[in-house]
């Protein structure tokens, strides 16, 4: 997976943004006005921060190599992911949707109704 492919899968889904709040280089993605990826537009190689259930972001980390505690993020929650040679595209789609669904499923009551998620 390039960027690309990865920005578009982003957009695809329902009620994503995309933006750039920290600087012109980090682009993040938000669904409900909260993040759930980022990507830098200048690393040389490709890598994304994706939210991440705490056990399950563990034992990503044990088992896969070219995923690490989130960088600059908090590390309980957010793991950086380089999916080249690590991981199977299905595995690191399977990981983006847990990381829009986790934040889908966090939304209030009302902030699932206003963006369409009730």
């Amino acid at each position: 997976m390039n960027i690309e492919v990865f920005r578009n899968y982003c957009l695809q889904k329902k009620g994503v943004t995309e933006s750039f709040p920290f600087n012109e280089t980090t682009l993040v993605f938000k669904v409900a006005h909260k993040m759930f990826a980022l990507t830098g537009l200048d690393d040389i190689e490709f890598k994304v921060n994706l939210k991440c259930d705490p056990e399950r972001a563990l034992d990503l980390r044990e088992e896969y190599d070219c995923i690490k505690p989130g960088y600059h993020m908090n590390k309980k929650l957010w793991n950086t992911i380089v999916p080249q040679g690590c991981l199977s595209h299905e595995l690191f789609i399977e990981l983006v949707d847990h990381s829009y669904n986790l934040v889908v499923e966090s939304l209030t009551k009302k902030a699932k109704i206003e963006f369409g998620f009730k």
